[in-house]
């Protein structure tokens, strides 16, 4: 397990599909609660969280995930279901001091959106950033330097950054071509060590963490438990982190 009184941390950042499995189809949260609370996260980042949707037995996710993992929770809705809806969600064992949506909403396709929030860890502020990317690659580049490229965003650069989640980028052009140029580095490479999706034969490194000011990685791992291949048709993404001292 990560110290919570030092300034070692632990992430867990994951597409859990609306706790719908990737091979069974079939509902189950508690198969997420568990493989997240294997790992034992400071931090967790989640895609495709459910609230009181029809699919998922119109559980109310966030509060659950919140509940059952005794941390704080904090629900960004992107897309609306019926009278429900789906997003992103980040879960802390710190308190969060601040919390921001930007939308990546382009034209008429799917509304898309990222989730900042300042976390108040023990060793000092993280400013982390949870998002789930489109599915076209300009789309991809366009919310990313969107994303960048906002004050809220802008704001927040003298503090480490961190960016997770769903990026949907299989041929990893978004390092490269938009977040170098911004300072950032990939943490999730080389891409042949975190391939993620699908959860059962993964072939793609969907899922990253990019990284930029005084952070130091430890270790960063892809989960690869048969129950984390159940849960969810992504596979979870893992990293250890301290936040280093200012030079």
């Amino acid at each position: 397990m990560a110290e919570t009184t030092g300034r070692t941390m632990r992430l867990l950042s994951w597409n859990i599909h609306k706790g719908i499995g990737g091979r069974d189809r079939r509902y189950s949260l508690q198969r997420v609660i568990d493989c997240i609370d294997h790992e034992q996260p400071d931090l967790v980042c989640l895609q495709e969280v459910d609230r009181l949707v029809k699919r998922s037995d119109y559980d109310d996710q966030p509060r659950l995930l919140g509940q059952s993992l005794q941390l704080h929770s904090v629900f960004q809705p992107n897309v609306p279901v019926g009278s429900g809806g789906y997003g992103n969600l980040v879960l802390s064992r710190f308190p969060v001091s601040s919390r921001h949506r930007i939308s990546l909403k382009r034209g008429l396709r799917k509304s898309r959106g990222a989730q900042l929030v300042l976390i108040e860890a023990a060793a000092g502020p993280l400013h982390l950033i949870n998002t789930h990317l489109g599915l076209d690659e300009r789309e991809r580049h366009w919310q990313m330097r969107r994303l960048l490229g906002h004050r809220l965003c802008r704001s927040a650069e003298p503090l480490p950054t961190m960016i997770v989640g769903d990026f949907n980028d299989w041929r990893n052009t978004l390092e490269l071509n938009t977040l170098a140029m911004e300072g950032f580095q990939q943490v999730t490479r080389p891409v042949s060590q975190f391939r993620s999706f699908p959860a059962w034969l993964p072939v793609g490194g969907l899922d990253k963490a990019f990284i930029r000011g005084q952070i130091k990685i430890q270790e960063a791992r892809i989960v690869r438990t048969s129950l984390a291949r159940e849960a969810s048709d992504h596979l979870p993404l893992v990293i250890d982190f301290q936040l280093a001292p200012a030079n």
